[in-house]
């Protein structure tokens, strides 16, 4: 599986961002995928994840009301939608996928056995 992550930018806080994750080589079918957040300096950081199949999502506590993932099974994409954004969520955005990913380990990164290449992220005050 090969991820191109894309949307990344430039925006004043408050705005928004869609951020897409699109899979080449293989259907999602199967996998779990995750979003993950690096600022430089700092370990990677987990922002949320969603299972291919059953379309279900799970946030850290503190991106729960503002970050939104959801697919797109035709565009073999995922997508990450990011409101009211802040100062604090500069960053570079990873997205990754992986099939032994399960409840207890969705926010470790070595569950995802595939990574994007990061998209940057800046929010202006």
């Amino acid at each position: 599986v090969q991820l191109q992550a894309s949307g990344g930018g430039l925006v004043q806080a408050g705005g928004s961002l869609r951020l897409s994750c699109a899979a080449s080589g293989s259907t999602l079918r199967g996998y779990r995928m995750g979003w993950f957040r690096q600022v430089p300096g700092k370990e990677r950081d987990f922002v949320g994840g969603i299972d291919w199949n059953s379309s279900n999502t799970w946030y850290s506590d503190s991106k729960k009301g503002r970050f939104t993932i959801s697919k797109d099974n035709a565009k073999n994409t995922v997508y990450l939608q990011m409101n009211s954004l802040r100062p604090e969520d500069t960053a570079v955005y990873y997205c990754a996928a992986g099939r032994t990913v399960i409840r207890s380990n969705v926010a470790a990164q070595n569950a995802y056995a595939y990574w994007g290449q990061g998209t940057l992220v800046t929010v202006s005050s």
